[in-house]
């Protein structure tokens, strides 16, 4: 008897002549408990899905319409008409006489669901750069806004959006980068996108129309650039650099018409452009009618002196302006924004709203009460504090571990460049023994075009997701592991 005080179905015959009766009694319990007005789809659902994982293989017998219907206490007809489309939709088979029975036509998809997202499994201290601290997300305070954005947030925000992002978002990000970064930004050409990496494929999109078929990037610069714009059909060509920015002279020799540049804290390298480097390449952009895209990614960050402001600010027409909360929030969040020049903004826009019609305007809403709010000021104060600390804990324990190593690049970002004593010995040992004993690393080679070198020991170190404690402890493992 079971709990109900009925008896189950008296045990269909499975493929191999076994009995699926329980099986079917228990997947289909939940399903009867359902109000009157949706058994019957509650019921059809039940079957499918079970059908679908495999918990009912093909072969099975079901029960006769009339004893399932009895023992499950429903009407005949409603089991009738869930064999009956279940049978429509190929799910079962019948034949008169014959009895209902798992088609052979499914075939059950393996649930499994990987994490592709970018993980160090097995690595007990990650020296890699990119990553902010995820712990300093303040979450009491987002979520404060997001309860505030939803407490009033109209029914027509949560259509379709402006593909350039809602107005109230536009307008915050125009205050906040122009008093921020010095950017002069209308929000008619804020573009709202998911980070940087999709402002870079939009801008790639709008180049390719226009005939482009190649943009300039910093050489050594970051590797996402070159798949990027490959993925919108675009080349790109590696530039140098000297100490004062992307050179002019091969910038020149190279025709292209577009550069990507990171003038206020060039990565990895680590320098800013110098105020002529800065007035040269505006000087190339406009003589060529070229144009240049700023990627401010870490500009807020600098720990000397005030930040530098962006170049776009000296010319809003030669300079596509992009940025994201990647590094001040979380890059999970998938927010970022991009001001185009107004000959392109149309451009953009149109590509935008073909990508993907628009960013989730919650999340939107929130990040512009977030800033409305003084709270998107108060996190990068909090991550100024945390990050300039632990640079300093980097620096420190590199002096004490690895006397004699040279740190380049200003004091700013996430990130440093360290160039390790002789007695580190070649870079691939270096590596395999820092690799071997849990530390991840990323040589400054993995950055440059034809990733070259010429044996000696440079790393690009981040230390933002990285506490104080964890970086001197990492150092001093690095230290044990790779010396010779």
């Amino acid at each position: 008897m079971t709990s109900s005080g009925t008896n189950p179905p008296p045990g269909p015959a499975s493929a191999d002549g076994g009995s699926s009766a329980s099986a079917a009694w228990e997947l289909l319990l939940p399903a009867v408990s359902a109000p009157a007005r949706r058994r019957g789809r509650a019921l059809q659902s039940a079957l499918r899905d079970a059908v679908r994982s495999g918990r009912l293989p093909a072969g099975t017998r079901l029960p006769a319409s009339r004893e399932l219907a009895a023992d499950l206490g429903v009407s005949r007809g409603l089991v009738t008409e869930a064999y009956e489309q279940l049978t429509a939709e190929s799910y079962l088979r019948s034949g008169r006489g014959a009895g209902t029975w798992v088609s052979g036509a499914v075939r059950p998809a393996a649930m499994v669901a990987r994490d592709m997202s970018p993980r160090a499994p097995g690595v007990q201290v990650d020296f890699r750069p990119g990553t902010p601290d995820l712990a300093l997300f303040p979450r009491s305070a987002w979520s404060a806004a997001h309860r505030s954005v939803l407490d009033r947030l109209p029914h027509s925000s949560l259509g379709y959006p402006d593909p350039r992002g809602l107005p109230e978002l536009r307008v915050a990000l125009a205050s906040l980068l122009t008093r921020r970064r010095g950017v002069v930004a209308d929000p008619e050409r804020v573009v709202v996108c998911s980070g940087v990496a999709q402002a870079t494929t939009l801008l790639g999109f709008v180049l390719r129309e226009r005939g482009a078929a190649a943009v300039g990037v910093e050489d050594p610069g970051s590797p996402e650039h070159a798949s990027l714009f490959a993925s919108t059909g675009l080349t790109t060509i590696p530039l140098p650099l000297d100490d004062g920015g992307l050179a002019v002279g091969p910038l020149l020799r190279s025709g292209v018409r577009a550069v990507v540049t990171t003038p206020a804290h060039q990565f990895p390298t680590g320098i800013a452009y110098s105020a002529a480097r800065r007035g040269a390449l505006l000087d190339w952009a406009r003589a060529t009618s070229g144009l240049i895209m700023e990627d401010d990614y870490d500009g807020d960050f600098r720990y000397d002196r005030a930040p530098v402001g962006a170049l776009q600010g000296l010319d809003p027409e030669h300079v596509v302006y992009t940025g994201s909360v990647s590094k001040s929030l979380a890059p999970g969040l998938r927010l970022g924004w991009l001001i185009a020049p107004a000959s392109m903004t149309a451009e953009v826009v149109a590509r935008k709203r073909t990508m993907d019609l628009g960013n989730p305007s919650v999340d939107q809403a929130v990040l512009a009460e977030f800033i409305t709010g003084g709270g998107y000021d108060r996190q990068l104060r909090r991550c100024q504090r945390a990050y300039r600390e632990r640079r300093d804990a980097l620096t420190g324990a590199l002096a004490e571990h690895f006397p004699g190593t040279e740190v380049s690049g200003i004091a700013a970002g996430l990130h440093i460049i360290a160039g390790l004593p002789e007695q580190a010995g070649p870079q691939d040992e270096f590596l395999r023994r820092a690799a071997a004993a849990g530390v991840a690393l990323r040589p400054l080679s993995h950055c440059t075009a034809d990733g070259a070198e010429d044996g000696t020991v440079r790393l690009v170190l981040g230390y933002a997701h990285l506490t104080p404690a964890a970086v001197e402890d990492g150092v001093r493992l690095l230290a044990q592991a790779t010396r010779r």
